[in-house]
């Protein structure tokens, strides 16, 4: 065989595509397997993974043979950048957390004793806002139904920041005074 400036990667690549030729298969193996791992070791990647993602991307070179053009990429180019995609693909798998536990089905009917104290809460909760002085409880309302910040409820209001908080603070213990 040639020396390795000399081989015809592409006429290899060709004939694995074409004939799915072996020994074309072997020569291209041999060739690119350990330079593709050596570069991912480069690339940070452990000797086994490394080793995991060369073979990988050898059989995608088989498998995928009918996928190279020439025209457009020398083999190396071709068998690098399948090389690169596998390592963002073993770092993006690597980064993602797995679920703990996934719970199929709907979710549990709740109790009824819950459903009826959840319901008495909301109606408590409901006369203790109605019995704030309008001027905390439009506030109280604006900051945890509207979900709007104390800044944006003094920019929308024209009252001064600091009244802003203060209104919502004794509100806060009056609620708490009423529903404690």
């Amino acid at each position: 065989m040639a020396t390795t400036d000399e081989t015809d990667w592409a006429g290899l690549l060709v004939k694995v595509r074409d004939h799915q030729d072996r020994a074309a298969f072997a020569a291209l193996f041999r060739h690119f397997a350990p330079r593709v791992k050596a570069f991912l070791m480069k690339s940070g990647a452990g000797a086994a993974l490394a080793e995991e993602c060369a073979q990988d991307v050898m059989a995608t070179l088989w498998q995928k043979a009918h996928l190279f053009d020439p025209s457009r990429a020398s083999v190396a180019t071709w068998v690098f950048t399948i090389a690169r995609n596998r390592r963002i693909d073993a770092l993006r798998k690597a980064r993602r957390a797995e679920p703990e536990e996934l719970d199929w089905g709907p979710d549990p009917e709740p109790d009824q004793a819950e459903v009826m104290e959840a319901q008495q809460e909301t109606e408590r909760l409901g006369r203790a806002l109605a019995a704030l002085p309008a001027s905390q409880r439009v506030l109280i309302e604006r900051a945890f139904y509207g979900e709007l910040s104390h800044s944006e409820i003094a920019a929308e209001t024209g009252l001064p920041l600091g009244t802003i908080k203060s209104r919502i603070r004794l509100a806060l213990e009056k609620l708490r005074h009423q529903l404690g």
